[in-house]
């Protein structure tokens, strides 16, 4: 329930904050444009009859503002874009609107907040994002170098491209049918980046393997990790994006990273489309990326008894059974023919219901 004085609602860009406040006590309206400088904004806020609380939406500028805010004793809430409340019929939208919209729906304590990591979190988080980040150059390089090959009618018959015999092969028999010196430099450089990644990639996932070991989320990992499909990299990445997994049940974990269907239904009509892929990305491919380790028949291999032996007991049994679950629903959706991309959509959603499980088990 709101019971400050003065709401303030701020519009945060880069390079400019527009913010507005209200008096709930003369109804006056104050509005301004300040500087992105903490000690700016934290002055205005002071000169305000107090006390004062404030809100400003997530977005690129990350949560510096609000443990600024907070360490000056000013409460302060970080809306969820998504979640705001917009008039429909209002077609006109600037900052300072933004602004004075915001400082009303806080008045009436109508925001959604975001859950603020620790620094620590965000830390790590970012660590986990740049892995990604790379990942993705790394595939877009080897498109690049492949496609390069292929434009020159030159194509790998020896198996499974991008292991050492495909590295092999591009150094000793395809570079060398490259004869115009231009294209050849183009190999290079397409084949350069391609290893400049691949080197990167590695780094950022020894620092990741040392991070989980010796951190707060090396419990929830190596829980995790009793499924299949979820190694230390996956496991770690759910972790730090997820965060306080205590603020979800089995049952909405799911919608938090977008893997329920969409639905428009009024009246007696009930109509159902493709999953609403909001929330997490990140989180929502990598349980997209393990749900597909479960159609092959299960079977405990010596991987996956390594991952048990870091893990509790009852981490291995709930794993154990969690994984002859989604194993019997894939078998499930292949006997009634399900497209393959519908049925681990299914898989993945139910996978974070499985995760989530582990994540909050007290053991």
């Amino acid at each position: 329930m709101f019971t400050e004085r003065t709401s303030i609602g701020l519009d945060v860009h880069a390079r400019s904050v527009a913010a507005a406040a209200i008096d709930s006590v003369t109804g006056e309206v104050f509005q301004t444009r300040l500087t992105p400088s903490y000690d700016h904004i934290r002055s205005w806020i002071a000169d305000l009859p107090g006390p004062a609380a404030v809100t400003y939406e997530a977005g690129p500028t990350g949560f510096g503002l609000y443990r600024a805010l907070t360490a000056a004793q000013v409460r302060c809430e970080v809306a969820a874009p998504s979640k705001l409340q917009k008039p429909s019929g209002d077609r006109v939208k600037t900052d300072a609107r933004d602004a004075l919209h915001l400082a009303r729906l806080l008045r009436l304590d109508e925001i959604t907040s975001v859950a603020i990591p620790t620094v620590d979190q965000e830390a790590a988080r970012d660590l986990v994002r740049a892995r990604e980040d790379c990942r993705g150059d790394l595939m877009r390089a080897r498109h690049r170098l492949s496609k390069l090959l292929l434009r020159h009618g030159i194509v790998y018959y020896g198996g499974q491209a991008w292991t050492g015999a495909h590295d092999r092969w591009l150094r000793t028999e395809a570079a060398p049918q490259l004869t115009w010196p231009a294209t050849r430099m183009a190999f290079d450089a397409d084949y350069d980046q391609v290893l400049t990644m691949q080197a990167r990639r590695r780094r950022l996932d020894a620092a990741i393997e040392d991070m989980a070991t010796a951190s707060e989320f090396t419990p929830i990992v190596r829980r995790m990790c009793c499924l299949r499909g979820v190694s230390t990299l996956t496991g770690f990445g759910l972790a730090v994006e997820i965060g306080d997994w205590d603020r979800f049940t089995g049952n909405t974990i799911g919608s938090f990273v977008g893997l329920v269907p969409s639905e428009y239904s009024s009246g007696p009509s009930r109509v159902q489309g493709s999953i609403t892929k909001t929330g997490n990305s990140h989180a929502r491919r990598l349980l997209v990326e393990a749900a597909w380790h479960h159609r092959a028949r299960y079977h405990v291999g010596a991987v996956m008894r390594s991952r048990w032996d870091r893990a509790p007991a009852a981490a291995r049994a709930r794993g154990d059974e969690g994984n002859r679950r989604l194993h019997q629903r894939w078998v499930g959706f292949l006997e009634r023919r399900k497209r393959p991309v519908v049925a681990n959509a299914a898989i993945a959603r139910e996978l974070a219901g499985w995760c989530w499980s582990l994540a909050v088990m007290d053991c």
